[in-house]
C-alpha cells in the first residue's frame, strides 16, 4: 500500500507564494482605493436656466466640478442672515388688514349696493389709517 505524499515545490518557488502565504494575505483587487468618508447624499438646487448656466460656468472658471464648486460656496461662504424688523412685520399686517376691508367694501360698491352707515364708518377709518401708515412711512424714511 503505498501512501500520498504532498510534492516538494520546484526550486525557484518561493515560500511567499505558498498557498498558506496567500490565504493569510488579503489580496489586492487594484483599481481606485476606497474614500475615508463616502459623499452618498444628494441635495436639489431649485434655480432658473439663466442661474443654473451662471453656476455652471464659474464651476468651469474655477476648474472643479458643479457639485465642488457649490460645496465650497455653501461651506466656505458666510451667510448674512435675512432679519426682518418687528416694525415691517406689524406695518404688512396692518396693510393686509386694510386691504382685506378695501376687497369687501369694493366687491359690494360693485354689486350696485349702497353702504350702509357702519360701511361708511369703517371706510371713513380705514383712510384714517392709511393716512397715519404714509405719516409713519415719511418718518422712518426721512
Amino acid at each position: 500500500m503505498q501512501v500520498y505524499t504532498k510534492p516538494k515545490p520546484p526550486a525557484q518557488f518561493h515560500a511567499k507564494h505558498s498557498i498558506e502565504n496567500m490565504e493569510n494575505q488579503k489580496r489586492n483587487r487594484g483599481g481606485r482605493p476606497r474614500k475615508a468618508e463616502k459623499r452618498d447624499e444628494q441635495l436639489a438646487v431649485m434655480c432658473t436656466k439663466k442661474e443654473r448656466n451662471e453656476i455652471e460656468q464659474k464651476a468651469k472658471d474655477a476648474l472643479c466640478s458643479i457639485s465642488e464648486f457649490l460645496r465650497n460656496v455653501g461651506l466656505n461662504t458666510e451667510v448674512k442672515v435675512k432679519c426682518i424688523p418687528v416694525e415691517i412685520l406689524k406695518f404688512k399686517g396692518t396693510m393686509n388688514h386694510i386691504a382685506a376691508n378695501l376687497n369687501q367694501i369694493a366687491r359690494k360698491r360693485n354689486m350696485d349696493d349702497e353702504l350702509n352707515a357702519i360701511e361708511r364708518a369703517t371706510l371713513n377709518q380705514l383712510c384714517k389709517e392709511i393716512q397715519i401708515v404714509v405719516d409713519n412711512l415719511k418718518i422712518m424714511f426721512s
